[in-house]
């Protein structure tokens, strides 16, 4: 007996998922054709991108280029501090980008500052060597088993286990 929301047309119309298989973003710009028109500038701003790197590589790591018309480039930095040290580097990069064969005439930079994003450094977990350890079990047995002292032989004992593993 069949759902009544669930028809056999409803069932051939649905795409079989074993079927498809993922698209990386220049694969997606090629199957859709309203897509398809953006394939030629995107792949122009990451050759771009690529020629900008290699002019200038430790500095190009946390820039982007935004915008590039008419012989205009737009670059984006994270702070200012590295803004004003590319600004320094502008006439290299718009030599090395002319000896490429890009008509870049004026570059220009933004500052665009974005949520960092770092990983969390772990704390350093330092580990205790086994006179240390066999002298703070020693200290745990020997205190005085009182509600005053539970809470330090709970914390001692706990970090005899924890360097013990």
């Amino acid at each position: 007996m069949r759902s009544p929301s669930y028809t056999p047309y409803q069932r051939s119309a649905r795409p079989q998922q074993s079927a498809r298989t993922p698209l990386d973003a220049m694969g997606f710009l090629r199957v859709h054709d309203k897509m398809a028109a953006l394939l030629p500038t995107v792949t122009r701003m990451a050759t771009l991108q690529a020629d900008c790197a290699a002019a200038l590589p430790a500095m190009f790591e946390a820039c982007a280029i935004l915008q590039c018309e008419a012989g205009q480039l737009v670059l984006s930095t994270p702070n200012a501090a590295l803004a004003a040290k590319l600004k320094q580097q502008l006439p290299k990069l718009q030599d090395f980008l002319l000896k490429r064969g890009w008509q870049i005439t004026a570059i220009r930079l933004k500052v665009q500052v974005v949520a960092s994003l770092d990983k969390a450094i772990p704390a350093k977990q330092l580990t205790l060597p086994e006179p240390a350890r066999s002298a703070l079990a020693v200290l745990a047995g020997t205190l005085e088993n009182s509600p005053r002292n539970a809470a330090l032989i709970a914390a001692i004992e706990a970090m005899v286990r924890r360097n013990r593993d």
